[in-house]
C-alpha cells in the first residue's frame, strides 16, 4: 500500500527515544521529512544519523515542549526547513506515579499537564494554519491508555492522557473540514526506556533495590499476562502512526485506538 508519505513534512516531539524514536524513524522510511524534537541532543543526533544514513532527511531540535517558547521554537526551526507542516506527531511527555492518599500533590499533575497535554495543544494550534492554508494535515496524539484506566498512582498520567482524548475530538471537529484528521493512539505496556522507569521508581518506592535483571524479569512477566501473551514493541505503534499521518487513512477521525494487548475491558 503506498502510504503517500514521500515527500510530506512530520514534526514529531518525543523523537530521541521510545515510542517517539520509533515513529520518526518509520515516517522517514515511509519517505517523510521529519524534524525530531526532544531534550536529549545526543540521543536526537543518533536517531537523525540513522534516518540519513538509510537515505531518509531529517534534522533535529532541541527544545523544552513544557513551555510555549519550547513550542514555538520546534515549530518554527521545522517551517523555516521544510516550509510547512503537513504532520504533527505528538508524544513528548512523561508523568511521574504518586500514590493519590499520601504523594500525590497539584505540582506534579501540573507537570504532567504542562509537558503532556499542554505541549500537545500548543505545537497543534501552532501547526494548524500551515495545515488549514494547504488544506491536508494529520494530527497523531500518542496518550497512554492510563487515559481511561486510573489507579491509585498513576492519576497525573491518567489526567493528562484523558485530557488528550477530549482535546482530540475538539481539534478533529474543527479540522476535518479543512482536511486535518486528529487521532490518538493508546498504547499499553511498550518495550521502552520509559516503561523500565516506571518499574525503578515502582521497586524504590516499595523499599527495594531496583535490580535491573528484575526490572526485566518484572516487565516480561507482565507482558505475559496481557490477553495478546506480550507487550507492544515501539515499531508497532510507529506502522499505526504511519497509517493516520498518511494519505490512505481518508475516513478515521477523533478516534482513539487502543494499542494495550487486550488489557483494557470497556466496551466499546
Amino acid at each position: 500500500m503506498d502510504l503517500g508519505l514521500t515527500t510530506k513534512r512530520a514534526l514529531v516531539t518525543g523523537a530521541s527515544s521510545g515510542i517517539g524514536r520509533a515513529c520518526a524513524v518509520e515516517l522517514a522510511k515511509e519517505g517523510a521529512r521529519v524534524c525530531a524534537v526532544g531534550r536529549d541532543e545526543r540521543r536526537l543526533t543518533e536517531v537523525v544519523n540513522e534516518i540519513t544514513s538509510a537515505g531518509g532527511e531529517a534534522f533535529w531540535v532541541a527544545a523544552d515542549l513544557s513551555t510555549e517558547a519550547g513550542c514555538s521554537e520546534a515549530t518554527a526551526a521545522c517551517v523555516a526547513r521544510f516550509g510547512g507542516i503537513d504532520i504533527l506527531v505528538n508524544v513528548a511527555g512523561a508523568a511521574q506515579q504518586a500514590h493519590v492518599l499520601n504523594e500525590l500533590t497539584t505540582e506534579l499533575i501540573d507537570d504532567a499537564l504542562g509537558l503532556k497535554l499542554y505541549s500537545y495543544l500548543r505545537l497543534s494550534q501552532l501547526a494548524f494554519p500551515y495545515m488549514q492554508a494547504q488544506g491536508w494535515g494529520r494530527i497523531v496524539n500518542i496518550a497512554g491508555a492510563a487515559g481511561t484506566g486510573p489507579t491509585a498512582t498513576n492519576l497525573p498520567a491518567s489526567f493528562a492522557n484523558v485530557s488528550i482524548l477530549n482535546m482530540t475530538r475538539a481539534l478533529s471537529d474543527v479540522g476535518v473540514k479543512d482536511g486535518i484528521l486528529v487521532n490518538t493512539i493508546c498504547p499499553g505496556l511498550t518495550n521502552t526506556p520509559r516503561t523500565r522507569e516506571h518499574r525503578r521508581v515502582a521497586a524504590q518506592r516499595a523499599g527495594k533495590v531496583a535490580d535491573e535483571a528484575e526490572i526485566e524479569a518484572a516487565i516480561e512477566r507482565a507482558g505475559r499476562d496481557l490477553p495478546a501473551g506480550r507487550m507492544c514493541e515501539p515499531e508497532e505503534v510507529a506502522v499505526v502512526t504511519c497509517f493516520l499521518a498518511s494519505e490512505a487513512c481518508s475516513y478515521v477521525q477523533a478516534s482513539a485506538i487502543y494499542m494495550d494487548g487486550g488489557a483494557r475491558r470497556a466496551t466499546p
